[in-house]
């Protein structure tokens, strides 16, 4: 019997090893992962040069404190801000930290302009920014809040796509819009670019921030650094973590300088964020996803995938409902029986992960084979055939 808590309902199996795209169960069976430990493993298991990253930090430091200087997450932040519109990196160890810190910062930005009555959060109803007490009740989901109570102040909801409904929930304590620029749990709804532009053009006239929730739709996922790079906009926070530690547990908050002014010492903290080995495995990471074409790639087998997945859903009109998605983050929503075909997929050696809407999420690793995506697309057939 299991020690562990029930809070999982764990498939029955487990690996001992995995190398690139593949798992390897404990019985010796071969698997194509296309959960990546849910968007996490950005480039695939036991990757050679976060190998070589870990081992290498594993013997000079693991661990000081943040009252010290620590040059790796200097490097590392320098770089996040070069390449994208931050001014300021605040490391911390996981999303669901990085989307709180995000909530502090808005706030925090008020606050010192005499306006603490500003400290409310406009979010998406049923999405999702971690699992925290401040984050569930951000998402606005019922199932994730019920048994939690009381209620966590500060945010307001609106429908997905309901435009009229967001602007009349913008009220005088409204101190940011944070949404997903593609809902991952929610079924992997994108957001529109001229969404977006609109959203980034309402909180400018209501002189409000904007947070880019891209804990899983960043660091190369959509194609491009981040996924609301498409739209051409820049936001005032975005938190991020997931695929910057390519497997280990990194979080951040990044901010333009406006916001930044108000984290000040002692505003905010985390004993493991940025630690010395966690930030030297992140540079490792953007070692690969900065070379020049690596994005482009992923682009490309975007674009190959989604076409041939559309094609099935043409052969298959009576199981497949849409195929969604940006870049290497893709759901097929099924008429029905979701977690039957999910089951049948592994039976196929292909692990694939749920979302809402009776959605199958496919998360390949970033630098996954054209060879690999044709794999699993021969299995998806094969299952769509049996049902």
């Amino acid at each position: 019997m299991s020690s562990l808590a029930k809070n999982y309902k764990r498939r029955k199996i487990s690996f001992y090893k995995g190398k690139g795209s593949f798992l390897y169960s404990s019985k010796g069976v071969r698997y194509l992962d296309f959960v990546q430990g849910i968007a996490v493993n950005s480039l695939g298991h036991s990757n050679p040069n976060l190998n070589k990253a870990l081992l290498k930090q594993s013997k000079k430091v693991w661990h000081v404190s943040n009252a010290f200087e620590i040059p790796e997450g200097e490097r590392l932040a320098k770089r996040l801000t070069k390449n994208t519109f931050a001014d300021y990196v605040l490391f911390q160890n996981s999303g669901a930290e990085a989307t709180e810190a995000a909530v502090k910062a808005a706030r925090k930005f008020f606050y010192l302009r005499n306006k603490p009555f500003k400290n409310r959060i406009l979010c998406i109803k049923n999405s999702f920014h971690g699992r925290t007490l401040a984050a569930i009740y951000a998402s606005g989901s019922k199932k994730m809040t019920e048994g939690f109570g009381p209620k966590v102040p500060g945010f307001d909801h609106f429908e997905f796509g309901d435009h009229e409904a967001l602007k009349k929930a913008i009220t005088k304590k409204t101190a940011a819009i944070m949404v997903e620029p593609v809902l991952g749990e929610g079924g992997i709804k994108v957001i529109p670019n001229w969404c977006l532009k609109a959203l980034r053009k309402i909180c400018n006239q209501k002189k409000i921030l904007l947070i880019i929730d891209e804990v899983q739709s960043g660091i190369g996922r959509s194609g491009k650094f981040f996924a609301f790079e498409y739209s051409g906009i820049k936001p005032d926070i975005v938190p991020i973590a997931k695929g910057i530690g390519g497997g280990f547990p990194i979080g951040a908050v990044l901010m333009n300088k406006k916001v930044a002014k108000g984290m000040t010492p002692g505003s905010h903290g985390s004993t493991f964020g940025g630690n010395p080995l966690a930030m030297e495995i992140g540079n490792a990471v953007l070692d690969q996803i900065l070379k020049k074409y690596f994005l482009k790639n992923v682009q490309k087998n975007s674009k190959y995938f989604l076409d041939k997945l559309k094609i099935i859903k043409k052969d298959y009109p009576h199981v497949i409902k849409e195929v969604r998605g940006l870049g290497l983050l893709i759901g097929i929503q099924l008429y029905d029986k979701q977690s039957l075909f999910i089951k049948k997929l592994q039976e196929n050696k292909l692990l694939t992960i749920r979302a809402a809407e009776n959605v199958v999420r496919i998360l390949p690793p970033l630098n996954v084979k054209k060879s690999e995506i044709d794999m699993s697309l021969k299995i998806i057939k094969k299952v769509c055939n049996e049902f």
